[in-house]
């Protein structure tokens, strides 16, 4: 009979062997093979299609700037008409009947001179907004690169964990193998085999949900990434990114967090549109030069050519109401803004607190994690040798082995939360972002679309040629 259990001592030495290897691959030195956690950042800062799109929508803001400034520039209109003019005259002598076809064609220019500093203040409305745009194109960036680290990590941790939960299978089926043995030859129960088999079904199951996990991670992988996970090389926290103190990283994100920045342009953006709407209010003036020339403008007349020019002004008397509504209007959203503001100051705030909090308290579990293994691995090889000699039963030894699952899985659970929180961190300074990680990836640069269509007078194509 010693000969037929003696198998289970080794068996779990092979699994703590599989287990220090599991951990020692996840945290050994990356592989030319494997992907690592920048590389995947890099990725995701080209493909990502969140982010482009929000590239997309801030160069559109982009144009904002040239549409405002064309009320700097003079209007060219050409016009043209024909037409057929018959008339009958009727007279003591007779009738007379005569037929023209006049025609036309002119050519107006007009410059706005004033129009109560509507273009000045349109010009830095929308200057406002290309800043506030960029801000938020910031805070999407770093969005999207949480997000990636999170994927990755959470690649990695659902697949350690399906590789413990697979690893537990094969001791339980051990176990089940030897109580089975054990009762063939009178020295176990009836008990002691239905327990071994039920544990190894509910491990089976709970493999079975590891493996759905682990895929749905995979496809997040993909989502945000763009490509499918392969050899995932161990991520690490960005110490050198990381504040000195909690007070340290609030002082910095509220000074420097794009959410914040975006934020302080709306208002500005805001305080711009009052004034462009109380712009309706005041006068206009405009010169406007129209030279035209018609053919048979009326009977007896071949052609006729002409040069005008008017210097026009309007005085706005009353408007229905309408302008000054808009200006109320405009005035509560300043208000608004002013408050979403407020808002954004005490989000990034929560943000700081609740990541520094999250990272210190995963580094408390991964302490507490590894020293519950260690006991627990002790405690384990202990209730087998003593099971060995009848002094424990198989249920003290299957709960031994589901406290160190447990305590490993902690571990697993608590190294990727620990690097979650430490970007998470990271991203609350409004610092996660590609020159503040050293990306190797060429780096978008707004400033310059924004330089290539903020003088453009004319042209349907984009800069880069659609």
């Amino acid at each position: 009979m010693t000969g037929k259990t003696s198998l289970l001592g080794p068996l779990n030495m092979k699994l703590c062997a599989a287990f220090a290897a599991l951990v020692l691959a996840m945290l050994a030195p990356s592989t030319a093979s494997a992907e690592t956690l920048y590389g995947a950042l890099a990725r995701a800062y080209r493909t990502n299609p969140s982010l482009n799109a929000e590239r997309a929508t801030t160069r559109a803001t982009d144009e904002n700037v040239p549409q405002a400034l064309a009320g700097y520039r003079p209007t060219i209109t050409a016009s043209g008409e024909v037409g057929v003019a018959a008339t009958r005259t009727r007279t003591s002598v007779g009738t007379t009947n005569s037929t023209i076809t006049p025609a036309g064609v002119s050519l107006t220019v007009r410059q706005l001179l004033f129009n109560g500093f509507r273009t000045q203040n349109g010009v830095l409305l929308a200057e406002a907004r290309v800043l506030a745009q960029r801000a938020s194109l910031d805070n999407v960036e770093q969005n999207v690169l949480l997000a990636a680290v999170e994927a990755y990590v959470g690649v990695i941790r659902d697949g350690a964990i399906l590789d413990l939960r697979q690893r537990n299978v094969a001791f339980l089926e051990e176990q089940v193998r030897a109580a089975r043995e054990r009762f063939e030859v009178g020295e176990g129960t009836r008990t002691d085999t239905a327990q071994a088999e039920a544990r190894l079904a509910f491990a089976i199951a709970l493999v079975s949900a590891a493996r759905a996990q682990s895929t749905a991670s995979r496809a997040i992988y993909r989502q945000i990434i763009g490509v499918d996970p392969q050899t995932l090389s161990p991520a690490e926290l960005p110490m050198r990114l990381l504040p000195s103190s909690q007070q340290a990283a609030l002082d910095q994100a509220l000074t420097t967090h794009p959410a914040i920045e975006a934020s302080r342009h709306s208002v500005d953006a805001a305080t711009y549109s009052v004034e462009v709407a109380e712009g309706a209010l005041l006068p206009t003036v405009s010169l406007e030069a129209t030279a035209a020339h018609s053919w048979e403008p009326s009977a007896g007349v071949s052609a006729r050519d002409s040069l005008t020019g008017y210097l026009r002004f309007s005085v706005p008397i009353y408007q229905g109401g309408a302008a000054t509504s808009a200006v109320r209007q405009a005035t509560e959203t300043l208000g608004a803004a002013r408050l979403q503001l407020d808002v954004a100051r005490e989000q990034v705030r929560a943000a700081v607190i609740a990541a520094h909090g999250g990272l210190v308290s995963a580094r408390a579990q991964i302490e507490s994690a590894r020293a519950q293994i260690e006991a627990a691995q002790l405690a384990l090889d202990g209730v087998i040798a003593e099971r060995e000699v009848g002094q424990r039963t198989t249920l003290e030894v299957l709960n031994a082995q589901e406290e160190l699952l447990n305590a490993r899985i902690t571990l697993v659970s608590a190294e990727r939360d620990a690097v979650v929180a430490g970007y998470t961190l990271v991203a609350a300074l409004g610092r996660l972002s590609v020159g503040e990680l050293g990306l190797q990836v060429e780096r978008y640069e707004p400033e310059q679309h924004y330089r290539q269509v903020r003088d453009q007078w004319y042209g349907l194509r984009t800069p880069d040629g659609r």
